[in-house]
């Protein structure tokens, strides 16, 4: 296997799929190492280096841990609303309630961008009935925060269906909730702009649809440590195929190891072509 930490991250994810002694017998003939030290400390580095679906960084932030909160307002693939929950303190795991401490050094130093001025003047509601054009559109849906207002806008919608515009800008945020997406549209035209977005309806439709499959299982290696309540739909998913094609055999991981730099297909297609291999 090619020296690599991250062909290790995404094989030594698939590995702890199968029971421990068949993987660290695995492990020593591939030469993909169990990682060892800080693994937390060791996601938060891989994480800064690693492009991600938008979705992934809502189910970190679902862990409501100031820590991982500072981590993906300094993530690339943040987007404003994200940076401005987070210097809010919004909660977003199930049921919690806020507010959450911030992390110190956001605390001292990052400013929260103005609310812009059609919210201020015609509150958050009104703004986004007010949008005409997408700009504004998701101007007003950047400042849908927290569970509350994401309530206040499906009753909104609910009372008289919100303008196309601000339907689309509300959509393509990856903490909308999914029945209120639902409403809004199930075109394919609509379904292609909300995947293009970074919106997933879970890990496991992560694990099996997209790919290439070594950065999606990199991506998932990094779940026990930043997302661990997600990645369970990921395991799951991925565990029987796993299973049936892979098992304990050396060589059908030895291939798996081979293929997974250049592979271009998902993670389930890496896996039975390994085993058909071997």
């Amino acid at each position: 296997m090619r020296d690599s930490s991250t062909d290790q991250r995404a094989v030594g994810f698939l590995l702890d799929l199968i029971d421990a002694d068949s993987a660290a017998r695995i492990r020593r003939r591939i030469g993909a190492p169990r990682p060892g030290g800080n693994r937390r400390r060791a996601a938060h580095a891989a994480l800064k280096l690693t492009p991600v679906p938008s979705s992934v960084l809502v189910w970190i932030l679902e862990e409501d841990d100031p820590e991982l909160n500072a981590a993906v307002y300094g993530h690339r693939s943040a987007d404003e609303p994200m940076r401005r929950a987070v210097l809010r303190g919004m909660p977003f795991g199930p049921g919690r309630t806020g507010p959450l401490r911030v992390d110190t050094v956001l605390r001292k130093h990052a400013v929260e961008p103005p609310v812009p001025q059609p919210v201020v003047e015609l509150g958050l509601v009104g703004a986004l009935r007010a949008a005409t054009a997408m700009g504004p559109a998701r101007q007003a849906a950047s400042m849908v925060l927290g569970q509350d207002d994401w309530r206040t806008v499906t009753a909104a919608d609910r009372e008289r269906p919100l303008p196309g515009y601000a339907r689309w800008a509300l959509s393509v945020r990856p903490d909308c909730p999914p029945a209120l997406r639902e409403r809004f549209g199930s075109h394919p035209k609509f379904t292609h702009r909300v995947r293009r977005a970074g919106v997933l309806a879970g890990s496991g439709v992560y694990a099996t649809a997209h790919g290439p499959a070594a950065h999606v299982l990199t991506v998932l290696s990094l779940g026990p440590a930043l997302f661990p309540a997600r990645v369970r739909d990921a395991e799951n998913a991925l565990r029987p195929l796993v299973r049936d094609h892979l098992g304990d055999r050396e060589e059908a991981w030895a291939v798996l190891a081979q293929l997974l730099d250049t592979f271009h297909g998902t993670a389930p297609e890496l896996i039975m072509t390994a085993g058909a291999i071997a």
